[in-house]
């Protein structure tokens, strides 16, 4: 890198876009940072060309003027240190945020939120469909009632931690940039405890079981999630709780299987009454039965289609379909007469005519033979 040449410096052309020069000095800024190279002696002053040039480049006035009168624009006071800027390490910190200094989500200055909570709950189809206010017990940690979750002994209060100001986090120094780390003394709480209550160590909270309460609504889903705002872990000292998120899954049903907010239900017809036709009546999901009428001559796999008697949908007042599929019952363990009855059946009439699905495909067959002979 040419270090008079801030564009040379980045690798990139005179004419490159605000966007092209952010991403250069990301990509290089990571590539030669100091603590990624520690046995580099050269790599802190590359890294410390790299964040002048992009200081100074990023600003429009300030490169219209570098590319004008060169490093001259800056000299003379207005150097870098001054002119230039705030200096490099708050560009980094700028682009970088947290990369280096150890993350900064949470609560800056206070104990961290508590931790969310998971919990299965299992419910029946009909419990889907009708809803239910269901009961359940959760290992997790409350707050410390003697202290009121704050950690700190009756008649005591915590104190600001005196190495952070009560800000949960401290800057040091590191040649020419600043790293920002969780507080040593209070670990980002801002506060210590001097005098720590006995009921909880200190923490303001405690493990215990909580009873707890749900309404699972009509039309929920396997998978289905509900969350319960607070429920979770308490948090550290006095911060807030996290979450309890209940994700329910559906046991498999005796007679329906689902599919959305439709029902399916597969129902065996005597053999009699899919070739004479007559009724049959079918249990539905909320309890009642349903009629519905065999035409003669139905087959296997014929469906019946029984409008809002499905499902119930989520948040509505609209229910799904139930679809019923017939399956054809042979009979079985025979008398005597009635085998004889069915051979006078059968002896009575052409066979095209009383079973013509399979009449036409055993004369597919033979044709198919017959082909393969010549």
């Amino acid at each position: 890198m040419a270090a008079d040449d801030y564009y040379a410096i980045l690798g990139v052309a005179r004419d490159a876009s605000a966007d092209d020069l952010k991403k250069a000095y990301r990509k290089l800024a990571l590539q030669h940072h100091p603590d990624r190279n520690p046995d580099d002696q050269g790599a802190e002053q590359r890294f410390r060309e790299l964040g002048e040039a992009y200081e100074v480049l990023k600003d429009p006035q300030k490169r219209a003027a570098y590319d004008r009168y060169g490093k001259a624009a800056f000299e003379q006071g207005g150097g870098f240190g001054g002119g230039a800027g705030g200096g490099f390490a708050d560009v980094f910190d700028e682009m970088f945020g947290d990369f280096f200094s150890g993350g900064r989500g949470g609560r800056r200055g206070g104990a961290s939120r508590g931790a969310d909570l998971r919990y299965n709950m299992e419910i029946t189809l009909d419990e889907a469909f009708s809803g239910k206010q269901a009961k359940f017990t959760v290992p997790t940690s409350v707050a410390c009632e003697p202290c009121k979750g704050t950690g700190a002994a009756h008649g005591s209060a915590p104190a600001t931690c005196g190495t952070c100001n009560g800000h949960g986090r401290v800057r040091s120094q590191s040649g020419f940039f600043t790293v920002e780390r969780t507080c040593p003394t209070c670990n980002g709480a801002g506060r210590v405890i001097k005098d720590p209550c006995r009921g909880c160590g200190g923490s303001g909270r405690v493990h215990k079981e909580k009873q707890l309460s749900v309404t699972v609504p009509p039309g929920v889903e396997d998978g289905t999630r509900i969350r319960l705002s607070g429920e979770g872990e308490a948090g550290m000292r006095g911060a807030p709780p996290g979450d309890l998120y209940i994700f329910l899954s559906l046991k498999p049903h005796r007679l329906f299987q689902r599919d959305g907010a439709n029902i399916h239900c597969r129902v065996p017809i005597p053999m009699t009454t899919a070739a004479l036709g007559g009724a049959i009546e079918v249990p539905t999901i909320d309890g009642s039965r349903a009629k519905i009428a065999i035409p003669a001559g139905a087959q296997t796999g014929h469906q019946f289609r029984l409008r809002g008697k499905g499902m119930s949908v989520l948040r509505s007042e609209a229910r799904g379909d139930m679809f019923v599929q017939a399956t054809v019952e042979t009979p079985v363990s025979l008398t005597k007469r009635q085998k004889e009855l069915l051979k006078e059946f059968a002896a009575a009439g052409k066979e095209s005519e009383q079973s013509p699905e399979s009449h036409g495909f055993f004369a597919k067959v033979k044709e198919l033979w017959e082909d393969l002979k010549e």
